[in-house]
């Protein structure tokens, strides 16, 4: 069965997992252009209006805010060149906080596998009488 060429807000909610109030905010913000209204004052949608809002659900996964995504979804009044730059700027700025977060990973990883390696060791030497992790943060040995 076709899809309706024309969505009513509650579809376009339910398509895209956002709330109806949701989809009003985005309107306000500027991230969809304004719905037209039935005769009766519905708010109309088409499947375009419904991809932009599952493109911003993914921006938003990705990290970006709504005012970046903003940015890139209104229509570049400078000119096409204008409009990539910003946008390119934007996509630098979050690749440089996701390595920030990657380094800081890796770093949490390594001290980790670290502690874990102690442990191994304590419980592979026949001597030992107290986990070196839990010692190291005070707890005091099981006898």
């Amino acid at each position: 069965m076709d899809q309706p060429k024309v969505l009513r807000i509650g579809h376009v909610a339910a398509e895209s997992g956002l709330s109806i109030d949701a989809i009003r905010y985005y309107e306000r913000l500027g991230l969809l252009p304004p719905a037209p209204r039935t005769p009766g004052g519905f708010r109309t949608y088409s499947r375009h209006e419904l991809d932009r809002l599952r493109a911003i659900q993914e921006a938003k996964g990705l990290g970006l805010n709504l005012r970046e995504i903003r940015a890139i979804v209104e229509p570049a009044s400078r000119g096409w060149e204008a409009h990539c730059r910003e946008v390119r700027a934007i996509l630098d700025a979050r690749l440089r906080d996701v390595d920030a977060r990657v380094e800081e990973l890796m770093r949490i990883q390594r001290v980790l596998a670290d502690a874990r390696a102690a442990c191994d060791d304590a419980l592979s030497a026949s001597g030992e009488r107290c986990c070196p992790v839990a010692d190291g943060l005070g707890v005091e040995p099981h006898e």
